[in-house]
């Protein structure tokens, strides 16, 4: 059993607390999932479960923690580990050797277990997490799905009691987050492990959870109970859930085959007809004119493998791409080699006209604004105006020309009252608008993005999504890498899907995601055959079979 009793927390050289007397009881073997927007105190939360706030952290806390009868802050987070599992939102950081079976033991022979011990633990849970054929590869190998999977083996190794989880599927595919969740789902029924999550991609944890803990300025001191009660308070949700909430109904289906029943009622005596070719989402035709980016067959390595094998694309003014495909598809490699910053082993890039061929990535980066995984990668300076400033400087432009005008910029941004402000201590949402403020000041053309909703709630991820379209709208060609699948549907003028290094698909969203099940959105699964790929389709075509 878990219990939190009036838990108050503050980090140092900050006035505002983060955990604002929450309280909390998590009964053993429960799969509790804690969600809220960013900010809120989920990952403080986690990090008070296994003592590394306030041990590491520093910051005032007041109130009790009990984990299983230990209170974390009494005794030592080497203590804790024993006991709780712990898995960062980037579990490569976490990592210490370079080998599967040496990182799982590495925490055991840190505190000196017997060899055959040892070997026995490792073993096992190479074989309860499906690792084996896995346990002499290097980790630089590995999938996304398989780094987690050994980042939660390593944690467990220890044979904890408790399993905390921070974003476990926030860089994965879709099919490398299922193997995940499945493979916690074996944990706690094998194990019978407590695992505590937090994860902005609620549709995808939602099936597994049997309490939810909630955070949120609405309730600081958190509100907690079964999904049915928790989501019925929660204003921004996955389809599944706004689904239920609009056609009411009850209880809250959590998976698609439950939805599914709900939904074969909820058309039953409606007269609507499938939306044809010719109008579905109304979606977008190709752009006229001509392409602002052109990939003629590129070809990418990355070490000994051809990452990029010949990749044809054009990226047209006034359009939103969307670039989906699992893990190690090559898509990041092919955004890198578009601004300069990956070697072409073959084929040409083109922007506006003009071959990239011995042009400097500054020059490149003039004309195509490219937003990178880890947006602090781009933030150097001392405030959120000389972000905007420096980036001119270094392009040799004038900030106070007509052309140019960072302040304007911040304000469409929505950071105009943070333009002093230090940029690192801002919110996840909020420094990744920065860095695009950083890279935008110089009107680019067009704009590439890698898994820009890593780490945002569905708050941050509507700002970003009406930002990308004003800009579309504004002329600018726009080419977005992501997981997210419910973000694509809304956001994509058109759908390319890349594996191996190749391109399998490319045309309008209804048309690609169709026939990919892999990356299809909730609705598409609830609603098969129908066309519709987002809750506002839906409404709007059961909303004409009444009038």
């Amino acid at each position: 059993m878990i219990t939190i009793s009036n838990l108050w927390f503050t980090y140092p050289g900050t006035q505002q607390p983060v955990l604002k007397g929450l309280n909390l009881q998590i009964p053993d073997g429960e799969f509790c999932l804690v969600m809220g927007p960013s900010g809120s105190g989920k990952s403080t939360l986690l990090r008070c479960l296994n003592g590394l706030v306030p041990h590491f952290s520093g910051g005032q806390l007041a109130g009790q923690i009990s984990v299983n009868g230990v209170d974390p802050v009494s005794v030592s987070p080497t203590e804790m580990s024993q006991k709780v599992g712990f898995v960062f939102q980037d579990p490569e950081a976490q990592f210490v050797v370079d080998r599967v079976e040496d990182e799982i033991a590495f925490s055991l022979e840190n505190m000196a277990f017997p060899r055959d011990e040892m070997e026995a633990r490792v073993g096992e849970v190479l074989e309860l997490l499906e690792l084996v054929n896995l346990r002499t590869r290097r980790l630089e190998t590995l999938s996304g799905g398989e780094i987690q999977r050994v980042a939660i083996a390593a944690a467990v190794c220890l044979k904890p009691s408790v399993l905390v989880l921070d974003e476990p599927t926030s860089q994965l595919d879709p099919q490398g987050a299922e193997e995940v969740l499945q493979a916690l789902v074996k944990l706690k029924q094998h194990l019978g492990l407590t695992i505590v999550l937090a994860e902005h991609r609620l549709e995808r944890i939602l099936p597994h959870a049997g309490e939810i803990i909630y955070l949120s300025e609405k309730y600081p001191a958190g509100l907690i109970g079964d999904p049915d009660k928790v989501l019925r308070e929660v204003e921004l949700n996955p389809p599944l859930v706004s689904l239920a909430k609009q056609f009411g109904w009850d209880p809250i289906p959590l998976t698609i085959e439950a939805a599914r029943k709900y939904a074969q009622h909820s058309l039953e005596d409606r007269e609507i007809h499938p939306a044809s070719e010719s109008h579905k989402r109304a979606d977008r035709q190709e752009a006229p004119g001509l392409p602002f980016i052109e990939a003629r067959a590129v070809k990418v390595n990355y070490g000994q493998t051809q990452a990029v094998r010949g990749v044809d694309i054009n990226l047209y003014p006034g359009e939103i791409a969307v670039m989906m495909g699992p893990n190690g598809a090559g898509k990041s490699s092919f955004l890198r080699a578009m601004v300069g910053l990956n070697h072409l082993a073959g084929g040409s890039i083109l922007v506006d006209g003009r071959n990239n061929d011995g042009r400097s990535v500054a020059e490149i980066c003039q004309q195509v604004g490219y937003l990178p995984q880890n947006p602090n990668a781009l933030l150097f300076a001392d405030t959120v105006l000389d972000e905007l400033l420096i980036t001119l400087h270094n392009h040799g432009l004038d900030p106070d020309g007509n052309n140019y005008q960072p302040g304007m910029l911040l304000k469409r941004l929505g950071l105009e009252h943070k333009a002093d402000h230090y940029p690192r201590d801002l919110s996840t949402g909020e420094r990744q608008r920065v860095a695009l403020g950083a890279i935008l000041v110089t009107h680019p053309g067009a704009l590439l993005l890698d898994e820009p909703t890593r780490g945002l709630d569905y708050a941050a991820k509507l700002t970003l999504l009406k930002l990308l379209c004003t800009w579309r709208d504004e002329g600018m060609a726009i080419l977005m890498v992501t997981h997210d699948v419910e973000l694509a549907v809304q956001a994509a003028d058109r759908v390319i899907l890349m594996d191996k290094g190749l391109i399998s698909a490319d045309g309008q969203p209804w048309q690609v995601l169709n026939q990919s099940p892999a990356f299809a959105p909730q609705v598409l699964k609830i609603f098969p055959g129908q066309g519709w790929l987002t809750l506002e389709d839906v409404i709007g075509a059961i909303y004409a079979s009444e009038h």
